[in-house]
């Protein structure tokens, strides 16, 4: 993303905040352990719960999945003069005084964007899981080396078991975590022989952790329809929206 996009991004936002619309906050003991276990103040206002600590709340915001959302975030929060000391993919801790009108206005803004503000707590935590697999496979420098049940277990504190993870996923998205990371590497993949056309077969599995070109292969042909070659070999390669996945 270039500067311009950021500019046209903040000029949007600045254009598309209007209105109100409610707004609710509930607090899950496990989904926030060990950011909130001390100096922590559990309040409740006429439209749902919210969790202070020392003036912070964390927000967690649905779609949130890609640079350019972060960008539109920071850039809603500027507007309305708040103050965050920490933003993540799909999610953001607020520093200042947030009454119920300010989650009102933050609501009705990100809706303009597609984003939404959760209150669920099992969608909460899909979303978690959601954030830590697109982060791993489409951000990060490399694919981590540990097990993916150890690692997306220690990305969420180790408040819960895989299996609990595994099976709460699947029930509320319809598809299994394994799957849902198979699609993701399949797309990355895509990506870097759109964008990087002078890696090879070899070196694009490798980067991704496939055994082999006959592995990447495999799963690409069951994800697509096509083989890795055939798809790097198109005039036109089309690529999918990481909240379309």
């Amino acid at each position: 993303m270039n500067i311009l996009d950021v500019e046209i991004i903040h000029s949007n936002v600045q254009k598309k905040i209007t209105g109100s619309s409610e707004l609710r906050r509930v607090h899950h003991p496990k989904l926030h352990s060990a950011e909130f276990q001390s100096h922590s103040r559990l309040t409740r206002s006429g439209n749902g719960i919210h969790l202070n600590t020392r003036q912070k709340t964390t927000l967690c915001i649905k779609n949130m999945v890609s640079i350019r959302c972060k960008m539109v975030v920071k850039s809603v929060l500027e507007r309305l003069g708040l103050h965050y000391s920490h933003l993540e993919l799909g999610r953001v801790e607020i520093t200042d005084n947030f009454p119920q009108e300010k989650h009102e206005e933050v609501k009705a803004a990100l809706l303009q964007f597609g984003l939404e503000l959760m209150d669920d707590e099992s969608a909460i935590l899909v979303e978690r899981i959601k954030n830590v697999i697109i982060e791993m496979i489409h951000y990060e420098d490399e694919m981590p080396k540990a097990k993916f049940s150890v690692y997306l277990c220690e990305k969420l504190n180790n408040e819960f078991t895989y299996a609990y993870l595994s099976a709460l996923f699947a029930e509320v998205k319809g598809v299994n975590i394994e799957h849902f990371v198979i699609v993701h590497k399949i797309e990355r993949a895509k990506e870097l022989m759109v964008y990087n056309e002078g890696l090879s077969l070899s070196e694009i599995a490798w980067k991704l952790h496939y055994s082999s070109v006959a592995h990447l292969s495999n799963q690409f042909k069951k994800i697509t329809g096509l083989t890795p070659t055939h798809f790097k070999n198109m005039k036109n390669k089309r690529l999918t929206a990481l909240e379309d996945l």
